[in-house]
């Protein structure tokens, strides 16, 4: 279980990405995020801007039409 939820369903790029990022500035290292989205996008762009920014993807997998991707804050 992730330590904070990013609800980005219903956003279109680049919104996920930028929620993920005021998100993840809030935690402490070490700690997790989950971010869920709706927007196909989410699927190249949440990984390529976790490793972009040192933040490693510890899970990514579909549930009902939405993406959810696991980050731990580096």
């Amino acid at each position: 279980m992730a330590d904070i939820t990013v609800d980005a369903r219903g956003l279109q790029c680049p919104m996920p990405v930028i929620k993920t990022a005021q998100a993840i500035a809030k935690i402490d290292s070490g700690q997790t995020l989950e971010v869920i989205a709706t927007d196909r996008g989410a699927l190249s762009d949440i990984p390529a801007w976790s490793k972009d920014m040192g933040h490693s993807l510890k899970e990514e997998f579909e549930a009902d039409s939405e993406y959810h991707f696991i980050i731990q804050k580096s």
